[in-house]
């Protein structure tokens, strides 16, 4: 007898923060950047999409070209493109990888994106230091190079990737 086939997960749409998610994205810092509860709450109210699987065994958040947001990598994006998706942070727990759920996220997202009328979804990946699994992550997702900056007086490389859709 075969085991039952594991059942998909399931997405929770984002309009508040919550002390576990905001956990989730401080143990990422590096990655991400670290927030305040207050900070984090702000950035889900005004995205585009923000999401979750689970508690918090999976975060992602993205704006569209008419957000107020206004970190110099979404500012990148919006000198170069009329319209775009951009996603701001996508993360997933230690306990929760390998489990396919940043890749749910972003097909959710890319199906609300292209029901928006977008034809794009855009992010960046640190260069320096460097994010392998993140660059292999986006490869995968067919996101191609599109730019580089560096920030914070040489601190730190990005990559910005884009995806059509």
């Amino acid at each position: 007898m075969t085991a039952p086939s594991p059942s998909p997960p399931l997405i929770r749409r984002l309009h508040s923060a919550s002390e576990p998610l905001l956990a989730l994205n401080n143990d990422h810092a590096i990655e991400l950047s670290t927030l305040t509860l207050a900070e984090f709450d702000q950035l889900i109210r005004e995205s585009f999409y923000s999401a979750t699987i689970n508690e918090a065994d999976a975060l992602i958040i993205a704006f569209d070209q008419s957000s107020r947001y206004d970190h110099v990598n979404f500012l990148w994006f919006r000198d170069r493109f009329d319209k775009f998706i951009y996603v701001d942070r996508v993360v997933t727990s230690a306990a929760a990888r390998g489990k396919g759920y940043a890749r749910t996220l972003y097909i959710d997202l890319f199906e609300r994106a292209n029901a928006a009328g977008h034809d794009r979804v855009v992010c960046e990946v640190n260069l320096d230091p460097p994010n392998p699994v993140s660059d292999a992550f986006h490869s995968s997702l067919d996101f191609s190079e599109v730019g580089r900056a560096v920030l914070y007086n040489g601190e730190k490389t990005v990559r910005y990737l884009l995806r059509r859709l």
